[in-house]
């Protein structure tokens, strides 16, 4: 039977064929989904949803949050998923923001939920519980109600997603709706799939991130849009991700450079225990990776190891092991349909080899901040967007990113890239993670402090500081090692990878500016 790429497609075929696993091992089948998926666009409708309109969610790896990814993508409508970490009033700004005229909650997040909704006074008659949630409507009940054959007039939806907001309020970023049935649209996964070597129909995807950041999300419904199963995790776990791996023959998935820690450390009998062999495609971004770990994950995986870079806003670029190999530390070259170009702070262009503001046209289309027209001019220019990194070309054109712009240190008028040391820090085996930021100095203007995770079963202390110091001396200039390292039990990341860095920096400014 000849497959054909499109969510739809595939459960018209096949529709006994598993579509996804839970964490709690129970399965969906494609016709199953796809009957849910229906249920839920026509009961949009029924509350008077119109094309272009939205809905939010709070949800953590559910089912249903891939439910309502169908069924509004199917219904011309906009879906923003919300960061379940936050709190009540977080998810009130997102939900007045986005101006959602429905919005749908797992009860295991019903204290916000419900704190969300009374700080906006919100209609209970537009809330769905999936369990119970006091005042919510049983989201299961909506869709036993509603007819199970495809919405009328079907037409293209997408997500709106918000940025992590680690400088400030989160950010709504807003596409147009491609116009057109939603199978032709799904029919763009299959352009995904081709950059990472997957092909349709026999794959398995394992979601390791929450799918409300975008690339988990991205690679998760591009995947089961490939009709591949998707086996979703609900907190990530070393051992426990090597044994679905085996267990469920993964033949992809998505990961962050902190998992890739935590699985390199791993007792080498806990490692060699798990048969890895199925998968083709391990795709990472959202954070740097040291040279020597990512080197030790090729090693133990094979040349399945896939880096890109891009953002919510869009991308990208992409390495595979090989280009990874001969050019170690790239973040890769520009995906088909898309450019890269490195501007200084006045807009002119930059030669190859010199750092600067990283800009890129993303293959799916135009953005705006919704609702901020400023922010959305402030990062755009010459047709092509910036979310704030530094980074070269080399002269093949690959990629090479050194910091945010946000988190450079300037000492003594010497531009320092934390990320570097960051990498170096990392590859000791006691650092389990690692922070690098500057704080005020009255000479230098800022001096760089460390901030260190130790591995598990390792005590910080000054010891431990005074062995870092060593071990970062061998591998960087004097001017580039820290002054200082302090520990922390645990740093502030998102499940996403990315390091609220904000939260280690701003007690050393209080009172002071800072001038990035």
């Amino acid at each position: 039977m000849a497959v054909k790429t499109g969510f739809w497609a595939q459960a018209k075929n096949d529709p006994t064929r598993i579509a996804l696993i839970d964490a709690a091992g129970q399965s969906m089948r494609f016709g199953e989904l796809d009957e849910r998926g229906n249920r839920l666009s026509n009961g949009l409708r029924s509350l008077g949803l119109q094309y272009r309109d939205g809905i939010a969610m709070l949800m953590h790896n559910d089912p249903a949050w891939i439910e309502i990814f169908l069924a509004t993508h199917q219904a011309g409508l906009y879906l923003t998923p919300i960061n379940y970490h936050l709190t009540g009033p977080e998810v009130a700004y997102i939900i007045e923001n986005c101006e959602a005229k429905a919005f749908i909650a797992h009860e295991r997040h019903a204290a916000a939920a419900i704190r969300a909704v009374e700080a906006l006074n919100y209609d209970r008659s537009r809330c769905f519980a999936v369990g119970n949630i006091p005042g919510f409507r049983s989201y299961d009940a909506f869709l036993a109600e509603q007819p199970v054959t495809p919405p009328a007039e079907r037409q293209a939806g997408t997500l709106m997603l918000y940025t992590s907001g680690t400088t400030g309020r989160p950010k709504g970023v807003r596409r147009p709706l491609m116009p057109g049935n939603p199978d032709v649209v799904a029919s763009m996964a299959g352009m995904l799939g081709a950059l990472f070597q997957l092909s349709a129909g026999d794959g398995v995807h394992l979601v390791t991130g929450p799918l409300y950041h975008a690339a988990p999300g991205g690679f998760g419904s591009a995947s089961l849009h490939m009709g591949h199963t998707l086996v979703l995790m609900d907190k990530w776990d070393a051992e426990e991700t090597l044994r679905l791996i085996e267990a469920h023959r993964i033949t992809s998935t998505h990961m962050v450079p902190t998992m890739f820690h935590r699985l390199l450390a791993l007792p080498d009998t806990v490692k060699q225990r798990y048969d890895v062999s199925s998968l083709r495609a391990v795709i990472h971004g959202a954070a740097p990776i040291g040279v020597e770990a990512k080197k030790a994950l090729i090693e133990w995986w094979g040349p399945v190891i896939y880096e890109y870079y891009g953002a919510t806003e869009g991308g990208g670029t992409i390495a595979t092991s090989e280009d990874w190999l001969k050019k170690p530390g790239t973040v890769g070259r520009p995906w088909p349909g898309t450019e890269i170009r490195i501007f200084d702070d006045a807009g002119n262009t930059l030669p190859a080899g010199e750092p600067g503001n990283v800009y890129m046209k993303s293959m799916v289309g135009e953005f705006e901040y919704y609702k901020d027209p400023a922010k959305t001019r402030e990062s755009h220019r010459d047709g092509l967007f910036t979310v704030g990194d530094i980074g070269y070309v080399d002269d093949d054109g690959w990629l090479f990113l050194c910091d945010r712009a946000k988190d450079l240190i300037i000492s003594g008028g010497v531009n320092i890239y934390p990320a570097e040391i960051e990498k170096a820090l990392m590859e000791h085996p006691k650092v389990a993670d690692a922070a690098v930021f500057g704080i005020p100095n009255e000479e230098w203007g800022e001096e760089i402090k460390a901030v260190i995770q130790p591995a598990d079963g390792i005590a910080p202390g000054p010891e431990l500081a005074e062995e870092l110091m060593a071990f970062a001396s061998e591998r960087l200039a004097r001017f580039k090692l820290p002054r200082s390292i302090d520990f922390a039990v645990e740093l502030p990341r998102l499940d996403t990878g990315k390091l609220y860095k904000r939260f280690l920096r701003d007690p050393y400014w209080e009172g002071r500016e800072r001038k990035i």
